[in-house]
């Protein structure tokens, strides 16, 4: 059987003209299923439920979570801090769902992957707080905002020796693609940095002794097609979905 993935899309509350305008809309970018569905798995756009007996139930119907990528933020209240930047910041309802889905799918032991907002996702909802803007507050940072299009390479990343990252990619460097101007600022305590970029910014996130928990800061689901690298990724979530199953 092929294993059920729950994807999270982003929302429009109704104060969005790019998504929707007044109308409340749910909006996900066709790559995130795509790569799911190409190497093995059966994505599920999961709605937004705001119930917690809801969002217990739907973890118990997956084999795996993927935390997407979103353009607004993670709103600051979420991890103790005012908004100190004029960015566009997610919709509570999103936040509040995917933050608790996390907590549940640790609790649960489901396979979990994060991507770029995801991974900042899962930082904050395990305790971690982030870089509201890394042009602003990180001195000499790399341009990880860069102008060019997300299936180009960006900038290399160290792999953490004897982390889940490294038994995936097999190599003690790669080089990804760049698209965020938020970073990891506290690391959650339960967690440890498997991939640093050259400035120090944390590039990918993991918790020990889960099954898969993985975050990722670039966008794989725009490389796995063409890069080996990038594809381990989605099949290593999907293989310990399989086995979560």
């Amino acid at each position: 059987m092929k294993p059920v993935i729950g994807v999270t899309p982003d929302f429009n509350a109704g104060d969005r003209q790019d998504m929707g305008g007044r109308e409340p809309t749910y909006f996900l970018r066709a790559l995130y299923p795509r790569a799911i569905e190409d190497l093995g798995g059966i994505p599920l756009i999961l709605p937004l439920a705001a119930g917690r007996a809801l969002r217990r139930q739907l973890i118990k119907k997956l084999d795996g979570l993927l935390l997407t990528g979103s353009g607004p933020d993670i709103p600051p209240a979420f991890y103790g801090e005012r908004q100190r930047y004029k960015f566009q910041v997610m919709s509570r309802r999103r936040s509040e769902f995917e933050l608790e889905m996390v907590r549940l799918a640790v609790g649960a032991g489901v396979p979990t992957l994060g991507i770029c907002g995801g991974m900042q996702a899962i930082n904050v909802a395990l305790g971690g707080s982030l870089v509201q803007d890394i042009a602003s507050q990180v001195p000499a940072a790399l341009p990880h905002r860069p102008p060019r299009p997300a299936t180009r390479l960006s900038h290399p990343v160290a792999v953490t020796p004897r982390s889940l990252l490294r038994r995936i990619t097999r190599r003690a460097r790669i080089h990804v693609n760049s698209s965020h101007h938020q970073s990891i600022k506290r690391l959650a305590r339960l967690l440890k940095a498997s991939a640093v970029a050259t400035d120090g910014i944390i590039e990918a996130v993991e918790l020990p002794g889960h099954r898969f928990l993985l975050g990722v800061q670039w966008h794989p689901e725009f490389l796995y097609s063409r890069h080996q690298v990038q594809r381990r990724l989605f099949q290593a979530f999907l293989k310990a979905a399989r086995t979560h199953s």
